[in-house]
């Protein structure tokens, strides 16, 4: 088991996330799913110490993330957005400076990552455009040999020519035994790609589970996976 999440909450004034429970295997793609503001990003900051949660535990690699934050993220890649660091700063220097930060940087996977993306180093973040900003998050991350991927709305952005060969780099991933957990809103690219669903809705977990176990006991027929979201989605707002 890659990570574990335990009995994780979080309250703000208008919204509450509660009891939020699952684990992830290495070698499996676990699609995030649920409407904006259902707690998906809540969630994943929680998983990165990024906020704090009121209750509830993480650990990876049987390591409790609050006693060994520095040593687990260097073992994961994660990605939380667009880059909004250093924006006037050279890539090429933006990389020097995060690969000093971990022993397992890969230098030929980020020579291999940087000509798939088709990004410039001498470029700076604010000549990019957004799918591009998304894209150098991703090099980031995938360039230190990560044993798991932390993703929050990775293929936001991006063209379907680009989501579609960012999928296939995670199946890539997961042959080699990565954990890749990836939220979006963009179901298609779930069905594609995903081994588990882990479904949110309203700050709880309706469903965590292998994705075709997910619509045997959800979908109808005829019902793409995108129909049973939509469907699922209006009943919980007309509750």
């Amino acid at each position: 088991m890659i990570a574990k999440v335990c009995g994780l909450a979080k309250k703000y004034p208008s919204f509450e996330l509660s009891d939020i429970s699952f684990e992830l295997s290495g070698g499996r793609i676990t699609g995030f799913i649920g409407r904006n503001g259902a707690g998906k990003t809540t969630t994943i900051k929680s998983m990165l110490n990024l906020i704090h949660p009121d209750g509830g535990e993480i650990s990876f690699f049987g390591l409790s993330l609050t006693e060994h934050e520095t040593e687990i993220k260097k073992r994961i890649g994660y990605s939380t957005g667009t880059v909004s660091w250093y924006p006037r700063k050279r890539i090429r220097d933006i990389v020097d400076i995060v690969r000093r930060f971990y022993d397992t940087w890969d230098e030929a996977a980020y020579r291999r990552y940087l000509g798939l993306f088709a990004i410039d180093e001498m470029k700076t973040p604010r000549e990019l455009s957004e799918g591009m900003k998304v894209k150098l998050n991703l090099l980031l991350a995938l360039s230190h040999r990560a044993e798991a991927l932390i993703l929050d709305e990775p293929t936001s952005g991006l063209d379907p020519f680009s989501r579609n060969e960012l999928l296939e780099i995670f199946a890539g991933l997961k042959n080699e035994g990565v954990a890749v957990f990836f939220s979006t809103h963009i179901i298609s690219d779930i069905e594609k790609c995903a081994d588990d669903l882990l479904y949110i809705s309203k700050g709880r977990i309706v469903a965590a589970m292998p994705k075709e176990t997910f619509i045997r006991q959800y979908s109808k027929n005829g019902e793409t996976l995108e129909d049973t979201m939509l469907r699922l989605e209006g009943g919980a707002a007309n509750a």
